[in-house]
């Protein structure tokens, strides 16, 4: 059976080291050794200034909402993981959408324009599938109106714009590192906070309840946002690995390109981003035509996943009044194809020779 995506598990015995590091601390959580080790290695990896790690992506969203003390309206996109939207409700906060550009499937800024009112206090973009968004655009956009910005970059784990990260746009930007991710650390994510050093110390107190560090006082009304430091070993194990994941990632995302490049539309990559191969997503002509291919490779045993078969402007608990028609049109027809370290390279081409057979 090949799945969409498949964890990379790391050798064993390194991962042992890190659990007899754990054993001999007695230190399982709160800031422990390995976490901040991770945090610093990230930072350096990453060439970013903080790196917060919590227990996973939809809490890094949370916590930076609260951290930036956002109110009223945000604009965001319909194309995206349920996550990016659930969090804005679970904070108070009301989605505004905003339709995406039908070539990126990132968020349109121009749309963004057109949504802003005097209830807005931010914007959301998410890097849809690690393609950079319009950043410049979208910062001009903050400045005019007054505006927070905190990206959703679960997919652009090592992400360059412009010879330098992606991530260190926007007041924070916040990653995910569940199992299925480029870089995880079984669950996990982290925020990535690009203002000053008092909106650092606020995030660290409200992943710890509220505590402040120094004083041992409550002084936020936090949760319980922390990583662990097994997850922490995980990660350390596979920053290790990092370069080796994607060089083999790139080699089965090359082998897709050149073999369905005349049959399928492909995402629009922002010209001055870097990839990571964490997706390979195919824009095929109708439903129907999805259906049939991947009604095909379901039978050989391969199973493809719809990301994102609903645009989140559909969402029945959500009162929306904007008609996001490129959201609702590309989500019908988008199919991410398996792209995992272990998948190999005889198997990416009979999945192409099948998508072949259905003689598109």
């Amino acid at each position: 059976m090949i799945q969409v995506t498949k964890p990379y598990l790391p050798n064993i015995n390194k991962y042992k080291k890190y659990i007899d590091r754990i054993y001999e601390s007695c230190q399982l959580t709160n800031n422990g050794p390995l976490v901040q080790e991770l945090e610093n290695r990230l930072a350096e990896y990453l060439e970013v200034k903080n790196v917060i790690l919590v227990a996973n992506g939809t809490l890094a969203l949370n916590i930076a909402y609260r951290a930036l003390s956002l109110k009223g309206e945000v604009i965001t996109t319909p194309f995206s993981f349920v996550a990016t939207t659930n969090s804005l409700i679970s904070e108070g906060l009301i989605p505004i959408f905003s339709d995406i550009d039908s070539n990126t499937f990132n968020i349109n800024p121009e749309e963004i324009r057109r949504r802003i009112t005097s209830k807005t206090s931010a914007i959301v973009p998410v890097h849809v599938f690690g393609n950079p968004c319009e950043v410049e655009n979208i910062q001009a956009i903050s400045k005019e109106n007054n505006l927070k910005v905190i990206y959703d970059a679960a997919h652009a784990f090592d992400i360059q714009y412009k010879d330098r990260s992606i991530l260190s746009y926007g007041n924070i930007s916040t990653l995910s590192f569940h199992s299925t991710k480029l870089f995880h650390t079984i669950e996990g994510g982290a925020l990535i906070v690009n203002d000053d050093d008092d909106v650092v110390k606020k995030v660290r107190q409200l992943i710890n309840f509220g505590y402040d560090g120094k004083s041992n006082l409550i002084v936020n009304a936090g949760i319980n946002a922390k990583m662990n430091e097994f997850e922490a070993a995980m990660g350390l194990c596979i920053l290790d690995d990092i370069s080796k994941i994607k060089s083999k990632r790139k080699d089965i995302y090359n082998i897709y390109l050149q073999g369905l490049g005349k049959y399928f539309s492909f995402q629009n990559w922002n010209e001055n981003g870097t990839r990571n191969y964490g997706y390979f997503p195919i824009l095929l002509k109708s439903n129907e035509q999805l259906l049939l291919v991947q009604k095909k490779l379901n039978v050989n045993n391969i199973f493809p996943r719809r990301y994102f078969e609903m645009s989140l402007d559909l969402l029945s608990y959500i009162n929306n009044t904007h008609n996001c028609s490129n959201s609702q049109d590309i989500s019908k027809r988008i199919l991410c194809l398996p792209l995992y370290n272990d998948l190999s390279i005889g198997d990416a081409k009979i999945i192409v020779s099948i998508i072949e057979e259905c003689n598109l």
